[in-house]
């Protein structure tokens, strides 16, 4: 009678990994029950959720080549476009994200274009990265999806993006920007699940700094004038107190990433018959949306959603 926070399907996103071909279905193994899924599993994936009243999927694609400057990140015909096209003819009331950014889509695993500096070292370069993170957004668009969320965190792509929706007559397309997103250790199993793991160095030069909290309120702040729609904070479970933070400084909804290292602890924890799965998991949940998130991508939707 008196509980403050209740968790519904309805406040879950589902990450969903698209691969080429046909009736496939992949094992991520440090992410037990999660798949790369081909086009035509992804579709049915989506109605499963949407049976159970998860109403929102966010796309991750795995192409079949890489180069240098991400052409397939913006290929009409590749498997997000295609996901997204299948998944609003399938299920035409579920909302489809996309997530934006490069490191899927380059041989060397950055979320941004390479350059060498004066003195013979490599870095990505900012602001070349906008006008392909702007193609890739409207590449999306244009197969339909109803959000577009980047998530490399280069300055200034909130605008760019925004701007390349806008002029090409996207403006209903909200743009969810991965505002607040830190350099952390809790992404090794989503780049086992999307081959993006960096072929040098790390991504810490763009990403932030886990130990920086005012920081957190700047950005957001920043993207806010932008032009965000939404905003997100990832990971969640190390970042309440940043969350907590950024829902008191900005009113737009609020997301928060339920990364997949904090999904693979449960799942091993539980394996071994350390924890109580199910239970932990609406704990995790409760936890998040009582810290400010109206949203939470999470691995665990489907079967949260099953399980009330």
């Amino acid at each position: 009678m008196v509980r403050e926070t209740e968790v519904t399907p309805r406040d879950l996103v589902a990450p969903l990994f698209v691969i080429h071909g046909r009736d496939v279905r992949n094992p991520v193994g440090s992410m037990p029950g999660v798949f790369q899924l081909s086009v035509d599993r992804v579709v049915a994936e989506a109605r499963e959720l949407w049976s159970v009243g998860v109403p929102s999927v966010i796309l991750f694609g795995i192409p079949e080549t890489k180069d240098a400057v991400g052409t397939p990140a913006f290929d009409d015909g590749g498997p997000v476009a295609r996901a997204v096209r299948a998944i609003k003819d399938g299920v035409p009331d579920m909302v489809v994200m996309t997530d934006v950014c490069l490191c899927e889509y380059t041989d060397h695993g950055h979320c941004g274009l390479l350059v060498k500096d004066r003195h013979g070292h490599t870095h990505v370069d900012n602001d070349p990265t906008l006008d392909v993170l702007a193609r890739e957004a409207l590449c999306h668009a244009r197969a339909g999806a109803d959000v577009v969320a980047p998530s490399d965190m280069m300055d200034g792509r909130v605008g760019a993006i925004r701007r390349a929706l806008d002029g090409e007559g996207f403006a209903d397309v909200a743009l969810l920007s991965y505002a607040v997103k830190y350099a952390s250790g809790f992404y090794g199993p989503f780049r086992d699940a999307a081959g993006s793991t960096p072929s040098f160095g790390d991504r810490r030069a763009y990403q932030m700094d886990p130990a920086n909290q005012r920081e957190a309120i700047r950005e957001a702040l920043l993207d806010v004038e932008e032009g965000a729609d939404m905003l997100m904070v990832k990971p969640a479970l190390p970042y309440l107190d940043v969350l907590a933070r950024v829902r008191d400084a900005v009113d737009l909804p609020l997301a928060a990433y339920n990364v997949s290292g904090e999904y693979a602890m449960i799942k091993a924890a539980a394996a071994n018959g350390w924890l109580d799965e199910a239970r932990v998991v609406r704990e995790t949940l409760t936890a998040i949306k009582r810290a400010g998130a109206d949203l939470i991508l999470t691995y665990f939707a489907k079967d949260f959603a099953r399980s009330i």
